[in-house]
This record gives structure tokens, C-alpha cells and sequence, in this order.
């Protein structure tokens, strides 16, 4: 039997043991900060006994100071040359304002003297030196570690920042000062050779550093030094740089840099858009295997640059979210979709990213080569990135999409459809993630449909009959006809991830058509017929349609004799719903009969070479006979001759299919049963030479010369208030110009 516990301590483990524990925590954690600061102070007491020893002739014995024998005059005709044990002594001797200042701050800024004020003497230090310069840079914490030290130890963190918030002081520009000495050991040129020529072109760049104000020639020189020898200093000065450029005019901001001109600006940027991707790709190459992108992101080397390209990235980014200029948006998207491969690792600013270029590509004001150059962009993401990057631009496109659809009219229907076309491609790439994120998509547009179904609400079918909800439907009917069809399932070698799909997007379909069959949104129910009819033609999936369209000839809309009216057609294209005066006017009527003759048409069409078309078509035949004989009676009907007249054009092209099917059906020797004869029947047969097919195909050009005028009349429309805003901004200018002249 085992030892039976104490009651005393049963009663310390149920009442203080808790206390006890949470004591001894802060008590390690106490420790742990004590001895962080005892480290701390062994190496700088090491780091100064070295500084002792080094310098210790110099500090017994009295320097003359050179300068100061130097009259006046003669120190300005001489020039100023300062004497380098001079900068070597700034290095280690902080100023009064320095020395009242925090220790970190204080080391970020020693190394932005280093790094800005002498480039060559940076180069020339030993490697002792560097060591030191890095024994001094661990002293301070960078905000990686800060940020790794919030993630793994909270409490610790929550307790440094309470109680020594110096430990958590950072300088963002500190960590851009090792890049110096990456450049000193990164020259392609022989050694020898580099000891001459290296230390012209580093004073060079060094000497531009010095100034704040950037010149066009300091701009040249960066570029040519990031060119010719892909110069980590030169795009490093360009970093800082472009960061300046990319926050120009804000205030509040103060940078090592700043613009002197619109014209240095421009050459700035289009060098740092230009060429960083170019030396990072020198210094860090993108290996290529098996169709994936790949940076070695565990060498020193990229570790170190890391700072920078998050600077650039954040600079970029700011960029994008202010610009205006066509021409500069598409070099700073081009410019991103380069660097791509080496942000994969940082989610937290690919996130950020990626909803700026999302915005870019839903936005219709934006030119079309410029949205296409964002989808390029996050084409690469989605080929580069893992799956948690994958599922965040699919993520990020849908609600871009569904953003950008809330108004569909003449100028934005052709951005709509590329958005959708577009965004349908990215679906396919992992199937696995977009099926993962189509589902969640479709399932919140069935709980809208339910939604409007169950509420007793007067206008919860508002939450369905909009243009958003019907673009998704819209959207993911082009996204599962084109990863779904059998011509794409034979390629992979197997049947899509996303075809489950299908019938949760057609029953959602269908259930939205129906929600209020009413003559008003008869337009709607023409848009998602169009849109399972796009599934049923791609996927070779039936859809009973025929239902739908027979209820809109059987509605009273249709059955009634209309009103004249001088009204313009309605435009299904730009509309969901009709307007009231169009109800029961011969225009709208009109109108709904050549659509539903369309659809009926391109219906059939999908299965005019089956083997079953016969009995396919067989019971809208009857009932196309049945309504065509009711609305031909003397009391009742339309009237409508121009509507009745090309039903039974219909109706013929119908039943001559039927008999050109049953004719060659005639001369087969299966059976029903034999699955594959019938799957084999009129197989690459080709459509259009069918009595129906040639009838749809006839039908398809007449509509596309139409758009192709609507189209050409809508851009001539366009040309011309350009043409007229034009002549009032120079009316305005002239009329502002003669009241200066009169003031004046």
C-alpha cells in the first residue's frame, strides 16, 4: 500500500502551493533580469579594460590637437580634413547630449555614425573591431528578439516592460548597419584589385551619404554602384532613401533623407523599384525546382538582410497606398511581385501587402493593365506561398470581389467580369485550399438564402436580391466551369478536388431564383440561369432548367396583353430588377421573350447530341404547344405576333433536332443499359452542324455584333465628356487667369 499524504499537506497543496509557485516564478524571473544585467555589465567592463589597453599611451600622454594651431582663415582655405584617430576616438567617446541619453539609443547611434559619415574607414576596420562593434550591438535588444521574447514568455515581457522599459528600447535603423559588413566581403572584383578601387568608389558613396538632401548625381551614383558591382551599401543609402521618398510631404516623419526635387524623386524611385530586386537576387538567388520558388532563408546572409528588405517592403507598400500615377503603380507592383519570394517568410507583412494589392486589383478606377499586373502579383503568391499564404489571398480576393460589386453599371460590368474571371484562375492552383475556402464561401451564401427564407422580416430577401450576392453566385459558377470540366479533369490525370461543389453552388442557385418569382425580378432569375447554364455546358452536368422558363411564359406578365409605351429595352446585362413603369409595357415584354427564347435555346443546345435529346425536349415541346394556343385565343392572350412567332421558330428547330437524333439513334446496335455505347453516341460529334446547333450559332453572332455596337457607342460616349470636361477645366483656367490680370 502506498504511503498515505499528510492532512497538513493536503491542506498546503489545496490553500497556498499556488502562492508558493507564483512566488517562486517571480523570483527566477527577478534573477534571470539580474543576471541579464550582470552579463551586461561584464562586457562592458571587458569592452573597456580592451579600449584601455588600446588607447592607454594616448590617454597618459597629452595629445596636441591638430585643429587647434589652425587659425581661422587657414583652417577654411586648407579645408576640412579631420584627422582619423579623431573619427576613431568618436567612435568610443560619446558626446555630453550622447551620454544623457539611453544606452541603446546611444549604440544606434554610434553605428549611424559609422555607417553615414565615413564609409571607407568602416571598410578599413580590423576584425577585431567588428567584433567588438558586434559584442556592443548584443548589448541592446533588437525587435526580433522582442517580439520572440513577447511570444514565448509573456509574463517575462509584461514584467520588463513594467519595471526596466530601457530593456526594450530599439532603434529600427541599428540592424542596417551590418549590411556594411556583408559589402565589404561580397566584391566580385580580384582582391588586389579591390584595395584599389574600393575605397574611391566607398568614398564616394559614403561622401553622398554625409548629405540629407539627395541630388540627382548621388542618385546616378547608387545606381551605378548597385549595377555594376550590386553594392549592398549603395542599396542600403537607396533604402533609406526611398523610405524618405515613399513618406515625402508628411509630416511628423523625420528621415536621414529628404527630396529636393520631383525630378530626383523619380529617378529615385525607379531605381530602388529597379534594381534592389536585382542585387538581392545576386546576393540571395531564387533556386527553381519542380515549378516552386525557393530562398535559403537559414543563411547568415539573408538573416542579415532581413531588416532591410522589411524596410523596403513597408516603404512599398506605404508607396502603393498613395499613389496615383498609372505608370509608377505598375513598376512598384512589378517590383513586388520580384520580391515575393523572399517576404514568403514574413506573414505578418505579407498579410499587409496583400491587402494593398487586393485593393489595387478591385478597384475599378485602375486602368486594366494595372489590375492585371496585381493579379500577376498574387498569381506569384499563390504559386510561392505555403498553404497558409494560399488561403490568405483567396481569402483576401473573395472579399476584394464581393467589395467591389455592390454597383454594376455600363463602365463597370467589363471590370467585374475581369475580377471574376481573373480570381478563378487562383482557385485551381491548390485545389486542397480552395476547396477548403470555396465551401466556407458557398455555405455563407446558404445561410443567407435560409436566412431570407425563414425571417418574416418584409425585406429580408434584400440580403439575397443585390448585385453582391449575385456576382458570388455568378463568380463561383466560372470558377467550377473551368477547374471542373472533363477536358481539365484528363489533364491532371484525375477528377477535380472541387467538383463536390457543384451541387451545393446549383441548389443555392436555384433556391435564390425562386425566392420571389415575380415579373419585377425576372432579370435576376436570367442572370443565375445563365450561370447554371455555364456549369451544365462546362461540366457536362445536367441542370433542369426548362421549369424555370416555363414559369416566366406562364406568369401573367406574359399571358396578358401589354401596354404601349415609348420606353427604352431594358438592359438585362446592367440590371436585376425592373423598374415599375416597365411592368406590363410591350417593350418589357418583348424584352423578356427574347431572352427566354435565348435561354431555351442554349439549353438545349448543351444536350443537342445526346442520345437523349428526343426525351429531353419532348415536355417543353408539349407545353411551349400548350401556352402557344392559349395566347393565340380570341379572349384571352398577348397578342404579341413579333413573341408568338419566334417560339414557334423555336419550337421548329426543337423537334427537327429530335428527328435528326432519332434518325442516327436508328442505326446503333446497343441497348439503354450499355453505358458506355450511349456515352459513345455522336461523341466529337460537332455541335454547331446539328439543326439546333446551327440555330444557336446564328443566334450568338447576331448578339455579339449587337454588343460590339452598344460597346463602340458607349466608348465615343466616353471620349466625348472626356472631350467636353476638358474644354470646361480650360474655360475655368482662362476665366481664374483673366481675374488674377483684372486684380492685378
Amino acid at each position: 500500500m502506498g504511503k498515505s499524504v499528510k492532512k497538513s499537506t493536503r491542506k498546503y497543496e489545496k490553500n497556498q502551493l499556488k502562492d508558493a509557485l507564483e512566488r517562486r516564478k517571480a523570483g527566477a524571473k527577478i534573477k534571470q533580469r539580474q543576471q541579464i544585467k550582470l552579463k551586461r555589465k561584464a562586457k562592458n567592463a571587458e569592452f573597456s579594460r580592451k579600449n584601455d589597453d588600446e588607447h592607454g599611451a594616448a590617454q597618459s600622454a597629452e595629445v596636441e590637437d591638430p585643429i587647434a594651431k589652425i587659425s581661422v582663415d587657414q583652417f577654411f582655405q586648407d579645408g576640412i580634413q579631420i584627422p582619423k584617430k579623431t573619427i576613431k576616438a568618436q567612435r568610443f567617446k560619446p558626446t555630453e547630449d550622447q551620454a544623457s541619453r539611453p544606452k541603446r539609443q546611444k549604440q544606434g547611434q554610434d553605428e549611424e555614425i559609422l555607417s553615414e559619415n565615413s564609409g571607407a574607414q568602416v571598410s578599413d576596420l580590423s576584425d577585431s573591431d567588428i567584433e567588438e562593434s558586434g559584442e556592443e550591438d548584443d548589448i541592446g535588444m533588437s525587435k526580433d528578439v522582442m517580439d520572440s521574447l513577447a511570444e514565448k514568455d509573456p509574463e517575462f515581457y509584461k514584467f520588463l516592460k513594467e519595471n526596466d522599459p530601457e530593456t526594450l528600447d530599439f532603434d529600427e535603423n541599428a540592424n542596417l548597419s551590418e549590411i556594411n559588413d556583408l559589402s565589404a566581403s561580397d566584391e566580385e572584383q580580384p582582391r588586389k584589385k579591390r584595395k584599389k578601387t574600393k575605397s574611391s568608389e566607398n568614398d564616394e558613396l559614403d561622401e553622398q551619404s554625409d548629405s540629407s538632401v539627395v541630388q540627382i548625381a548621388t542618385v546616378e551614383k547608387w545606381t551605378k554602384a548597385m549595377k555594376k558591382h550590386y553594392s549592398l551599401r549603395a542599396m542600403r543609402q537607396v533604402v533609406l532613401a526611398f523610405r524618405a521618398a515613399a513618406h515625402v510631404n508628411e509630416d511628423g516623419n523625420k528621415h536621414k533623407y529628404s527630396i529636393s526635387s520631383p525630378e530626383v524623386y523619380h529617378n529615385l524611385v525607379i531605381t530602388a523599384l529597379e534594381n534592389i530586386p536585382l542585387v538581392l537576387q545576386h546576393h540571395l538567388p531564387v533556386k527553381e525546382s519542380s515549378g516552386k520558388s525557393r530562398v535559403s532563408t537559414d543563411s547568415k546572409k539573408f538573416k542579415t538582410l532581413t531588416p532591410l528588405l522589411k524596410s523596403h517592403s513597408i516603404s512599398m507598400n506605404h508607396l502603393l497606398s498613395n499613389l496615383s500615377d498609372s505608370s509608377t503603380i505598375k513598376a512598384t507592383l512589378s517590383s513586388i511581385t520580384l520580391l515575393i519570394p523572399y517576404l514568403v517568410s514574413f506573414k505578418k507583412l505579407l498579410k499587409i501587402i496583400i491587402k494593398t494589392v487586393v485593393d489595387i486589383w478591385g478597384d475599378i478606377s485602375h486602368t486594366e493593365a494595372i489590375r492585371i499586373t496585381a493579379f500577376l502579383a498574387l498569381r506569384r503568391l499563390m504559386v510561392v506561398g505555403d498553404a497558409g499564404t494560399r488561403e490568405a489571398v483567396l481569402k483576401a480576393l473573395y472579399q476584394g470581389l464581393v467589395r467591389s460589386n455592390r454597383n454594376t453599371t455600363i463602365h463597370t460590368i467589363h471590370g467585374i467580369n475581369l475580377m471574376k474571371n481573373s480570381a478563378s484562375e487562383l482557385w485551381g492552383i491548390d485545389a486542397t485550399v480552395g476547396y477548403a475556402t470555396g465551401f466556407t464561401f458557398i455555405r455563407q451564401l446558404a445561410i443567407h438564402l435560409r436566412n431570407s427564407i425563414t425571417k418574416n422580416q418584409k425585406e429580408s430577401y434584400k440580403t439575397v436580391y443585390n448585385w453582391q450576392y449575385l456576382h458570388s453566385l455568378d463568380f463561383w459558377s466560372c470558377v467550377l466551369s473551368e477547374h471542373c470540366s472533363p477536358l481539365r479533369e484528363a489533364e491532371n490525370g484525375k477528377e477535380s478536388e472541387l467538383r463536390p461543389l457543384i451541387y451545393p453552388t446549383v441548389q443555392i442557385t436555384l433556391g435564390a431564383l425562386r425566392l420571389i418569382p415575380t415579373a419585377m425580378y425576372f432579370p435576376l432569375r436570367f442572370h443565375l440561369i445563365r450561370s447554371l447554364l455555364r456549369i451544365s455546358r462546362a461540366t457536362s452536368t445536367y441542370i433542369p432548367l426548362a421549369s424555370s422558363l416555363l414559369e416566366v411564359l406562364n406568369s401573367n406578365e406574359m399571358r396578358n396583353p401589354p401596354k404601349s409605351s415609348t420606353l427604352k429595352p431594358i438592359d438585362f446585362a446592367l440590371n436585376y430588377k425592373a423598374p415599375k413603369s416597365y411592368l406590363h409595357t410591350r417593350v418589357y415584354q418583348d424584352s423578356i421573350g427574347e431572352q427566354v427564347v435565348e435561354l431555351f435555346a442554349e439549353f438545349f443546345v448543351i444536350w443537342c447530341t445526346h442520345i437523349a435529346y428526343p426525351e429531353l425536349a419532348l415536355p417543353v415541346v408539349v407545353m411551349l404547344k400548350r401556352w402557344l394556343k392559349d395566347v393565340k385565343s380570341r379572349n384571352k392572350g398577348n397578342k404579341n405576333v413579333k413573341f408568338s412567332n419566334s417560339i414557334i421558330l423555336l419550337l421548329q428547330k426543337l423537334e427537327t433536332n429530335s428527328k435528326w437524333i432519332e434518325e442516327r439513334r436508328a442505326k446503333v446496335d446497343f441497348a439503354p443499359n450499355n453505358r458506355v455505347g450511349v456515352d459513345e453516341f455522336l461523341k466529337g460529334f460537332d455541335w454547331e452542324k446539328t439543326p439546333l446547333g446551327a440555330f444557336v450559332a446564328g443566334q450568338r453572332k447576331l448578339k455579339a455584333e449587337k454588343l460590339k455596337l452598344l460597346e463602340d457607342g458607349r466608348r465615343k460616349e466616353e471620349e466625348t465628356n472626356k472631350k467636353i470636361d476638358r474644354g470646361h477645366e480650360r474655360k475655368e483656367i482662362d476665366v481664374s487667369e483673366s481675374s488674377e490680370e483684372d486684380s492685378s
